[in-house]
C-alpha cells in the first residue's frame, strides 16, 4: 500500500515525536494548545451568524419513474427562492428549479440519475438478479440504498471541505442530455449527461459519457470564486449485492458480502489488495494509480484515470450496525464493513473511466488501465478476480468449466460434476503409486521391526543408534523402498484442491445457477442433503481404506472424526463446492473398490491380517478370547 496522507494536514517539525520531548516542549505545547482554544472561542463568538439553509425539497421517488430533465441556459437566473428571513441573499446564477430524474441504459444497464448532486440513484444491472432470483426477485441495483442514503451515492463529489461537499452534492444541477430515446423517456446509450451547477462563487460541471459497454466515462470541473478546486469522484458506501443492510431481506450472516469487501488497486503494474478491517477512512493517497477498486466476491466498483501520474484516492471505510441475526431484529448489533473510494486529479480537472459491474473474467479483461503511452494498452481489471499465486491453476480450471458450459453442458452444476470427474481420474495414477509404495513398505515392515527390536536396548541419544539408521537405510535402498513414496505422489492434488475452491468460489456464473434442488449453486445447501452425503461417502473411504500399521482405535477415531469434520465445514459454504467434493467422494470411493479388488489390495490386506495376529498372543484376542482375524472390506 503506498504512503497514505491526507493533503491538507501539514507535517510535524523536528523534535515532535515522542522520544524528542521534554519540559519546555511540554509547557510550549500547552501554551500553544491554550492560545489555539482562546482564538477559536474569540472566532466562534466574533463570526456573523450564517443565514438558515433553505429548506430540502421532497425528493421524487426514482422506482422506475424517469422526469424529463429542463434544459435551461446557462446563463439564465434560477428562479430557486432566497433563505426565508435573509434579505437579498445570493441566489445561484446555474440551478434548476426542482429534483429531477434522468435514465439512460444500453444491454447492460439502467441508471437513474438525479440532477440533486448529479449523483446516481439506481444502477441497474440487466443480468443479474438480488437474492429473489429471476423468478421472484427483482434485477440487482449496485446501490446499496441504506448504505447510499446514510453516506452518500455514488458519483457524488468528495472534498476535503464538508462544507463544500454538502453543497456540491445538495444542489440542482442543471442537466442536458444527447441520444435517441425509448417509448419511456430514458436515453439510450451511445450518449452523453451534462450537470452544470454555479452559486455563491462555486462554478461545478459533471459530464458523464455512456457506450454500449459496462464502462462511463466521467469528466469534472470545479472552481470557487475562479479558482480551480480539487473535486474527487467517489463511489462511497459498498454494493447492490450486500442485502445484510436491509432489514426486509432475511440472508444468512454466512451470506454476508460486507464481509467479503476489499479495496484493490494497480500503481505501476503492480496490482495489491486489503481487506476491509485494514482499510482506514478518508485516508488519501497520490501516487501513479492505473486503477482503484471497491469489489466483493462477485461485483466491483474500478475506477480508471486518464492521468495515473496525477492520481489522488481517497479510501472510505465505514459501518452500519446490523442484527448478528437477520431473523430476529432485537438480537445483538455488530458492525458490517461498507467500502468506498473517491478518485481525482490533483491538477483539480477529473477525468475517470468507471467500470460497475460483474467479475466476469472476460469482461474484466477487456477493459485496460491507461499505459505509458497514454492509450488504454495497461494492465486489465482481470486480477480483480483474485486467485493468487493459484492463477496459474485455478484459471484453467475455470476457462474448462466455461467451455463445458458453453459447449454441450449448459449447466454449471453438471460441468462441475465433468470437470471433477476428469480431475479424479487424473489423480488416478498418483493414488495406484502411493498404494504400491504402501505396499513395499508392508512387505520389509517385518525387517524394521527385527532391527528396531535388535537396538531397543539402547537408549534414545546413545551414538550407536546410529548405526541402526544406517542399516534401515541400507535395506530400504535395497529393495526400493522410498519412505515418502506414499505421500509424494498425493502432494500435487493439495494445490489442485486449493485452486478448485478458489475457482467455485470466485466464478460469478455460479451465482443463483440451478442444479436439481440447488437454486444457487454460490449458497450453501437449503436441505443440507449434499453436507450429510459427505459425511456417510466419506466415511465409507474410510472404512475400505487399509491402514496398515495403524492401531485400531485411532483407525476408528479417524474414520468417524474426518468425515464429521469436513462435512460441517461444508455445511455453510457454497453449494458448488459441496457438489465437488461430494462428486469426488463418489469417485475416491469407486476407486478405493476397484484397488481393494485388485492383486496389490488383496496383498495389502494378507499383510496386515498377518501382522496384527503377530502382535497378539497365539490364539487370544485383545479381550483374552479366541482371536478373530477380520480384514477390512473389499
Amino acid at each position: 500500500m503506498p504512503e497514505i496522507h491526507n493533503p491538507n494536514l501539514s507535517s510535524q517539525g523536528p523534535g515532535g515525536g515522542p522520544a524528542g520531548g521534554s519540559g519546555g516542549d511540554m509547557r510550549g505545547m500547552l501554551a500553544f494548545t491554550l492560545l489555539a482554544l482562546l482564538v477559536l472561542f474569540a472566532f466562534q463568538y466574533f463570526k456573523p451568524k450564517p443565514p438558515e439553509p433553505a429548506q430540502p425539497m421532497q425528493r421524487q421517488s426514482q422506482a422506475g419513474q424517469q422526469t424529463q430533465p429542463q434544459q435551461q441556459g446557462s446563463a439564465t437566473q434560477s428562479s430557486q427562492a432566497a433563505p426565508p428571513g435573509v434579505s437579498g441573499a445570493p441566489q445561484p446564477a446555474i440551478a434548476a428549479t426542482s429534483e429531477t430524474g434522468t435514465t439512460i441504459e444500453n444491454e447492460w444497464f439502467r441508471i437513474t440519475f438525479s440532477n440533486r448532486g448529479g449523483e446516481v440513484r439506481h444502477w441497474i444491472l440487466k443480468r443479474y438478479y438480488d437474492s429473489g432470483g429471476a423468478k421472484g426477485g427483482h434485477l440487482l441495483d449496485l446501490v446499496q440504498p441504506q448504505a447510499a442514503a446514510k453516506f452518500g451515492y455514488p458519483l457524488s463529489l468528495f472534498t476535503y471541505d464538508s462544507g463544500l461537499t454538502s453543497q456540491l452534492n445538495g444542489a440542482l444541477y442543471q442537466v442536458s442530455a444527447s441520444g435517441s430515446r425509448t417509448s419511456s423517456g430514458a436515453y439510450i446509450a451511445p450518449g452523453a449527461l451534462t450537470f452544470r451547477y454555479a452559486g455563491n462563487g462555486v462554478d461545478v460541471t459533471k459530464i458523464f459519457h455512456f457506450d454500449s459497454s459496462y464502462v462511463v466515462t466521467a469528466e469534472t470541473r470545479l472552481t470557487r470564486n475562479g479558482e480551480p478546486v480539487r473535486a474527487l469522484l467517489s463511489w462511497p458506501a459498498g454494493l447492490g449485492d450486500m442485502e445484510e443492510f436491509d432489514p426486509s431481506k432475511k440472508s444468512p450472516p454466512s451470506a454476508w458480502m460486507s464481509t467479503k469487501s476489499q479495496f484493490v488497486w494497480s500503481i505501476d503494474g503492480r496490482q495489491d489488495s486489503q481487506s476491509a478491517a485494514r482499510v482506514s477512512n478518508d485516508n488519501t493517497s497520490e501516487a501513479a494509480y492505473q486503477y482503484a477498486a471497491v469489489s466483493d466476491l462477485y461485483f466491483t466498483a474500478a475506477f480508471l484515470p486518464d492521468a495515473p501520474a496525477r492520481t489522488s484516492v481517497v479510501t472510505l471505510h465505514n459501518a452500519i450496525e446490523v442484527p448478528s441475526d437477520p431473523g430476529n431484529a432485537n438480537s445483538e448489533k455488530k458492525p458490517a464493513n461498507l467500502l468506498g473510494l473517491a478518485m481525482g486529479d490533483t491538477s483539480g480537472d477529473t477525468r475517470v473511466r468507471i467500470y460497475a459491474g460483474p467479475k466476469a473474467m472476460e469482461t474484466l479483461a477487456s477493459i485496460h488501465a491507461i499505459g505509458n503511452d497514454g492509450k488504454p494498452d495497461g494492465p486489465s481489471l482481470e486480477p480483480l478476480i483474485q486467485y493468487g499465486w493459484l492463477t496459474i491453476i485455478a484459471k484453467p480450471l475455470y476457462l474448462s468449466l466455461r467451455f463445458l458450459y458453453e459447449h454441450g453442458v449448459p449447466n454449471w452444476g453438471w460441468a462441475i460434476i465433468l470437470v471433477t470427474t476428469i480431475f479424479y481420474l487424473a489423480m488416478l495414477p498418483t493414488r495406484l503409486m502411493a498404494m504400491k509404495s504402501s505396499l513395499k513398505m508392508m512387505r520389509v515392515q517385518p525387517q524394521v521391526d527385527a532391527l528396531k527390536k535388535k537396538y531397543a536396548h539402547l537408549k534414545i541419544n546413545d551414538p550407536k543408534r546410529s548405526e541402526m539408521n544406517t542399516e534401515m537405510m541400507d535395506l530400504y535402498k535395497r529393495e526400493g523402498v522410498n519412505m515418502y513414496g506414499s505421500c509424494l505422489p498425493m502432494l500435487p492434488q493439495i494445490p489442485l484442491f486449493f485452486a478448485y475452491f478458489r475457482v467455485l468460489e470466485y466464478a460469478v456464473e455460479l451465482r443463483q445457477a440451478h442444479w436439481f434442488w440447488l437454486t444457487d449453486l454460490s449458497a450453501p445447501d437449503p436441505t443440507h442433503i449434499l453436507p450429510g452425503f459427505i459425511i456417510v461417502s466419506m466415511f465409507l473411504t474410510q472404512y475400505m481404506t487399509p491402514s496398515p500399521g495403524m492401531d485400531p482405535a485411532q483407525r476408528r477415531m479417524m474414520a468417524f472424526m474426518m468425515p464429521v469434520i469436513f462435512g460441517f465445514t461444508l455445511w455453510q459454504y457454497a453449494s458448488g463446492l459441496a457438489l465437488y467434493w461430494a462428486v469426488g467422494n463418489i469417485i475416491s470411493l469407486l476407486m478405493q473398490v476397484f484397488i481393494n479388488r485388485s492383486h496389490i489390495g488383496k496383498e495389502m490386506h494378507a499383510l496386515a491380517v498377518k501382522r496384527a495376529s503377530k502382535k497378539l498372543p497365539p490364539g487370544q484376542s485383545k479381550k483374552g478370547g479366541p482371536q478373530k482375524m477380520v480384514q477390512a472390506r473389499r
